[in-house]
């Protein structure tokens, strides 16, 4: 990846059909001597189910700590727009995309919880991280209650 030609910050861009055609990128960490936490939240995630083609939706929350790169934001809000078409299970989803975050970014460490709304009476969340929290790192609560349903 070469970061110093960004592709669709500060221009027109539209999400790729698919999310493995979109281009996430990356930029230089201007703190990257200092461990510290980066929080994404996306409380409007959708995909499609691989069997039903029917919409999944999910809040993603994604926490990472940066190394030498960040996350360019506009290419992350386009690469999860590009999943709004894509048929997968909610654990492929929600792994998929911190995997991805990891190859372009390079970070010290990374977690992405996917809370997922119930279809069929089954809610489910999936999390993910990259390896161990690093020692001295704070970190937040992830701030989303488990479903509940009608309790």
């Amino acid at each position: 990846m070469d970061e110093t030609h960004l592709t669709q910050l500060g221009r027109v861009a539209t999400p790729a059909a698919t999310p493995e055609q979109s281009r996430l990128e990356r930029v230089p960490n201007p703190q990257a001597g200092q461990l510290f936490v980066a929080r994404f939240t996306v409380p409007e995630f959708t995909s499609l189910c691989p069997v039903t083609a029917q919409p999944d939706f999910a809040h993603l929350v994604i926490d990472y700590a940066p190394g030498d790169w960040l996350i360019e934001s506009k290419s992350l809000k386009l690469y999860l727009s590009a999943f709004r078409n894509h048929g997968a299970f909610h654990e492929d989803c929600t792994v998929a995309i911190g995997r991805r975050i990891v190859e372009t970014a390079e970070p010290k460490w990374l977690r992405i919880g996917g809370y997922w709304y119930p279809r069929g009476g089954i809610p489910i969340d999936v999390f993910w991280q990259s390896g161990p929290v690093p020692e001295g790192l704070w970190l937040p609560d992830q701030g989303v209650a488990t479903y509940r349903g009608r309790g």
